[in-house]
């Protein structure tokens, strides 16, 4: 046990040396806040995919489809491999921002649209989705050095924490972007040789993987629909991925959206199989954790790496989007300056690992997040649509009541209509949409009658 804690912590350290070292030095705005070269070029297709897709699968999101393939088979992996599907939603709608609006960015619309309050409501949503990727990616990274609570859990995070933030400083979302290609990188080849190491054991085909589960609400078709209803309003609170729609040309930007989605559902299915691997083994507890302890050292510290680079990458983006979300769109400072950025990533990396102390569940980040902003949903699918302030103000909040209501068991019994372990998300999810469009489009329909 020592001898790995040994290796897993010369991983970290390495890795992270390796990043400060790669990263370049930003001295400008427009190199810290918006990731333009030294030349003054914007990433290309390749770089933008590459940060897309690694920034997406986070520790969070891999160690969740593990799980879910452990607890509902192929269906599970699946299931979670539909948020996925969020890149070509978001691709779409920003491209048409862009092309039909000449929007620069999603604050540059909402505020033409409805007012600077909207804007600000909406940053409080976003940043709270960035308080939520610390703690919830760096929880996982904990929980390979010790058991929650114990002194070697809780250290490791703070390392882990201050050694991603220190490379971040150094360049911005320029570091993040050139430091997430090559955690791709990593991320690709890793997953083959693990992929290919499981697929090894003669007494499991592939076919076994497929067949595990039961394709039936209880069996977790419940939240494969819950995750199908969200990608239509999720993506556009992410501000790690709708900051990455507005810093490339419209088209190639719209190419590396539908690129990700392929590749990042494509990605998070195949890891979903460890979890599935774990069932056809009777393993119980945390998927990736047990499974590298049966296969050895080795693919215990692949499993390791894996998780630390794609938690270094979810890290370093939601720094780089807090910055620029208090710099920029909210404009914090008349002339935006790089210090003042870097100000904003330390107290993002100080707040955000706070909730590790008070132990929450990591698969909450994303479920309960994304039912508090159904209402973001008619806002950006009917961007175009004339709308008063009234209708984004309706439809945000009623997302947030029917998330706070589900989150604290008050959604009544009655309105579910299913069973299974996600059964209430799932009626909180469909009420949820059905009360969010309704609420955008009654005042709307109540001006046209005038």
């Amino acid at each position: 046990m020592q001898d790995i804690l040994m290796y897993q912590w010369g991983l970290i350290i390495i890795s992270s040396l390796l990043f400060f070292f790669l990263a370049p030095l930003s001295k400008k705005p427009a190199e810290f806040f918006n990731a333009v070269s030294l030349k003054g070029k914007q990433p290309n297709v390749i770089l933008l995919t590459s940060s897309l897709v690694i920034s997406w699968i986070f520790a969070k999101s891999i160690t969740n489809a593990a799980n879910l393939g452990l607890e509902f088979g192929f269906v599970g992996g699946i299931a979670y491999a539909v948020y996925y599907l969020s890149f070509i939603v978001a691709g779409i709608i920003i491209f048409r921002l862009r092309t039909k609006g000449g929007f620069k960015s999603i604050h540059d619309f909402l505020s033409s649209k409805f007012g600077r309050k909207a804007v600000l409501i909406f940053s409080v949503v976003v940043a709270i989705r960035l308080f939520n990727e610390i703690w919830s990616n760096t929880m996982v990274i904990g929980s390979y050095f010790g058991e929650i609570g114990s002194s070697s859990y809780y250290l490791s995070i703070l390392v882990f924490t201050a050694l991603t933030l220190a490379y971040t400083l150094k360049g911005g979302l320029r570091s993040s972007m050139l430091t997430d290609a090559i955690q791709m990188v990593f991320f690709g080849v890793l997953l083959f040789v693990l992929f290919k190491l499981i697929l090894s054991d003669e007494t499991q085909p592939i076919g076994n993987f497929v067949k595990t589960g039961e394709w039936s609400l209880a069996g977790g078709l419940d939240l494969l629909l819950v995750a199908f209803l969200q990608i239509f309003s999720y993506p556009f609170h992410d501000s790690v991925m709708t900051d990455r729609g507005f810093i490339s040309p419209a088209k190639k930007t719209l190419k590396s959206f539908i690129a990700a989605a392929i590749i990042g559902f494509i990605c998070i299915t195949l890891f979903s199989l460890i979890g599935v691997f774990a069932k056809l083994n009777g393993l119980e507890g945390q998927a990736a954790v047990e499974v590298g302890k049966l296969l050895g050292l080795g693919s215990m510290l692949m499993l390791n790496f894996i998780m630390v680079t794609s938690a270094a990458s979810t890290l370093d983006s939601a720094f780089s989007s807090f910055s620029k979300l208090s710099i920029i769109d909210l404009g914090f400072q008349k002339i935006p300056t790089v210090k003042m950025g870097r100000i904003m990533m330390i107290a993002l990396a100080v707040v955000g690992t706070i909730p590790i102390f008070l132990k929450p569940e990591i698969l909450s980040a994303t479920t309960i997040s994304g039912t508090m902003v159904l209402g973001l949903a008619p806002i950006f699918l009917f961007w175009n649509i004339e709308a008063p302030k009234l209708s984004f103000h309706l439809a945000i909040f009623a997302g947030i009541f029917i998330g706070i209501i589900h989150t604290i068991g008050w959604f009544p019994n009655s309105l579910i209509f299913t069973e299974g372990k996600y059964a209430g998300l799932l009626a909180a999810n469909v009420w949820g949409t059905v009360l969010c469009f309704t609420a955008y489009f009654i005042p709307i329909v109540l001006i046209k009658r005038k």
